[in-house]
């Protein structure tokens, strides 16, 4: 053994190698150049009150609203609200999938179908929901009723055209190959359509999401006495203004659990196809 295989120090025994600290340093880059801004925004948040920046009574600091948060949960208060806006939510947007998907991909197999639909879809797409809003509180009443079918009307569109984009956009150049190997009608729709389709549909499904969730809080601000929209505004009227920033947090991360869950999906059915988001 040489003197030079001698002198040469050995890494200690459970410490870090010279490739492990370039992968961390990587890493942290990654986490400090995606959610940097998102920490700043937060950091300022909290020290704007004690600062002076704004007044605490009107934009409190994060930890009172931490705290009414924790509070609110672990009271059940807003266990029963979260429950039912969920079940408003989901309902709405359950019944959009099941309406949109289907009706999207029949209008975007069959032409003739898309011209005799798509002038009414576009005139119904076009109207606010919330401007028909009175209208379906006219024809359903101030129940549940109303607000699922306000939050549906709303969902049922990014669904329905995503779908119809996502038929109309396959390569023909696929279908015209399934042909030629003698596939029929129903096995080019199984196996070639239909896979080609699946992205674009997702992207429809996040888009309703969160507009469902957007649609819940108004549904909730008229004629509800549950649910984190009815919290939003209760706690405004009441001058609980950590309550209502809690509430409006939660409603945020039900659409960024609900994103997460919709993109994990893609992925999992979607594993040719590339989401970075």
């Amino acid at each position: 053994m040489s003197l030079q295989t001698l002198d040469t120090p050995r890494p200690r025994k459970g410490a870090p190698g010279p490739s492990a600290l370039p992968a961390w340093r990587g890493r942290l880059a990654g986490l400090a150049s995606r959610y940097g801004l998102v920490a700043v925004f937060l950091v300022l948040w909290q020290l704007s009150g004690p600062l002076g920046w704004v007044s605490p009574a009107v934009f409190p600091p994060l930890d009172k609203i931490f705290a009414a948060l924790w509070q609110g949960l672990s009271s059940g208060a807003l266990l029963d609200d979260i429950g039912i806006s969920l079940q408003r939510a989901g309902i709405a947007f359950g019944a959009a999938v099941a309406l949109g998907i289907p009706l999207g991909l029949l209008m975007g197999q069959l032409p003739p179908v898309e011209r005799a639909l798509d002038p009414i879809l576009q005139l119904f797409r076009q109207t606010s929901a919330l401007a028909l809003y009175p209208v379906f509180i006219l024809l359903l009443g101030l129940g549940e009723t109303s607000k699922v079918f306000v939050i549906f009307w709303a969902t049922l569109f990014p669904i329905l055209l995503a779908t119809i984009g996502g038929v109309q956009e396959v390569d023909r150049k696929l279908i015209e190959m399934a042909r030629s190997y003698g596939a029929g009608h129903l096995a080019i729709f199984r196996r070639v359509v239909l896979p080609a389709s699946v992205p674009a549909i997702f992207v429809g499904l996040r888009l309703s999401a969160t507009t469902a969730l957007l649609l819940l809080i108004a549904a909730e601000m008229i004629g509800a006495n549950k649910g984190l929209g009815f919290q939003v505004m209760n706690a405004q009227y009441n001058f609980q203004i950590p309550l209502m920033f809690a509430a409006i947090f939660l409603l945020a991360f039900l659409g960024l659990a609900a994103n997460a869950v919709l993109v994990a999906l893609q992925r999992r059915l979607c594993r040719w196809a590339v989401t970075d988001r």
